[in-house]
């Protein structure tokens, strides 16, 4: 009996269904639809994050043997890996802080597996992807611009002890800034799909108002993200392409960026407590006050915890606490406010789960570079997988539920664009 009537059917690498062509909904429309649940859930309601994500992998799957499955030997590294985490359980004290780092890591097991069955999008989904996510990202933008235009003295001052603007996504500004980023190299990857002038006027103006947000956002991780990208695009432009366009590009990267710092008073202020961070990390001060200073003393206490459990790692229930037992030992300075898991993914899987577990996670970070091929493609995945991976050597970021979408679904969504990228059921 077919439970799902409505939907195509689903072992067609093209589906040719759009919205509101026909009377019935093909499997990547339903997708589109879960994307955009995604989205919308990650930047305001996150029950409907952990929905969509659920009704995503379903759809992808539905129909698909799970013999299938198993050829997907990215798929099955990464779920070595998380089973690692899970096993800690034995010598894990903390059994809840335990269940939740596991729980948080279950889209792993979930969307590289649903994601490569799904057929090509349509030209058609892709502008209504483009359409729906920059808007929620623009009505994001503008509800922290509001902030700053209600308040504007208080948030300048704000700025230059580090404290932010409110964003979507529970005021989690590192992800949200790291969503727009990659949502605009998304854009600027399916170009050609937008093909009218009007479309790519549309899609060029929402880009270049998020680029400018992103200044007055003035997120390190994202502001960095944005102009490595950049970069990129310039050298590619330069080198394959052999255009004056991209040394242009190049040239224009300092030029912009000391612009914006002149005209962007919250742009500015980050610099300034950017020289400030590095001045205290040159005096060797070890209290921690500054961000990339504690970032520097939390990579110290960790390699020292991870060299006295090399195997097994501490457990990932009490990564913290054992930390904690770090700081008091050789930075008793620092305020506990200040204590922190290792900044650094890496370092992270080492200290809860040992250092065979982080080769199999290192494995797992660099087996996509064996889908590159000599394609326009490739190099959009490439820019977005580099990007990804110096997140995670600044960042836990898979420590965290908002940290696991945005790696794990942008990933995904440009390993889409491949040609290799999906899989016939």
């Amino acid at each position: 009996m077919d439970f799902y009537p409505f939907i195509h059917p689903v072992n067609k690498l093209v589906d040719k269904s759009t919205f509101l062509n026909n009377n019935k909904l093909g499997k990547s429309d339903i997708a589109i639809i879960c994307i955009l649940g995604m989205v919308a859930g990650f930047l305001y309601p996150r029950v409907l994050l952990s929905i969509s994500m659920f009704l995503f992998g379903v759809t992808a799957l539905w129909g698909v043997h799970p013999r299938h499955w198993l050829k997907d030997k990215w798929w099955l590294t990464g779920v070595l890996w998380v089973a690692l985490y899970a096993i800690t359980w034995f010598w894990s004290e903390d059994k809840h802080n335990w269940g939740t780092r596991l729980e948080v890591k279950l889209p792993f097991l979930l969307l590289p597996l649903a994601f490569p069955f799904l057929p090509q999008f349509t030209t058609r989904q892709i502008r209504i992807l483009a359409t729906g996510i920059g808007i929620m990202l623009l009505a994001g933008a503008g509800y922290s611009i509001f902030f700053l235009i209600r308040d504007y003295d208080f948030y300048i001052k704000e700025y230059s002890v580090s404290h932010m603007l409110p964003t979507p996504a529970r005021y989690d500004y590192i992800r949200f800034s790291m969503t727009i980023v990659l949502f605009i190299i998304w854009c600027l990857g399916n170009w050609s799909t937008f093909e009218t002038r009007r479309a790519k006027w549309l899609v060029g103006s929402c880009i270049t108002i998020l680029a400018v947000y992103m200044h007055i956002l003035a997120a390190k991780s994202g502001l960095v993200s944005l102009y490595l990208f950049i970069f990129l695009w310039g050298l590619y432009e330069t080198i394959a392409k052999r255009k004056l366009a991209g040394l242009l590009v190049l040239i224009a990267i300092p030029v912009v960026f000391n612009i914006a710092l002149k005209f962007i008073p919250t742009l500015y202020e980050r610099k300034e407590q950017l020289m400030a961070s590095i001045w205290m990390i040159r005096v060797k001060d070890k209290g921690g006050n500054y961000a990339d200073q504690s970032r520097l003393i939390s990579y110290d206490i960790s390699k020292n915890i991870i060299l006295q459990h090399p195997m097994t790692g501490v457990g990932t229930g009490d990564m913290l606490a054992e930390m904690k037992k770090g700081y008091a030992q050789w930075y008793p300075q620092v305020e506990e406010r200040n204590m922190l898991v290792p900044h650094n993914q890496f370092l992270t899987v080492a200290l809860g789960c040992g250092i065979p577990a982080m080769l199999v996670f290192v494995l797992w970070i660099f087996w996509p570079l064996a889908w590159l091929r000599k394609n326009r493609e490739s190099f959009f995945f490439f820019s977005v997988w580099l990007i990804l991976l110096v997140q995670l050597m600044i960042e836990p970021a898979l420590e965290v539920q908002y940290g696991v979408f945005v790696f794990i679904f942008f990933l995904l969504l440009f390993r889409h664009m491949l040609p290799a990228g999906r899989r016939q059921a």
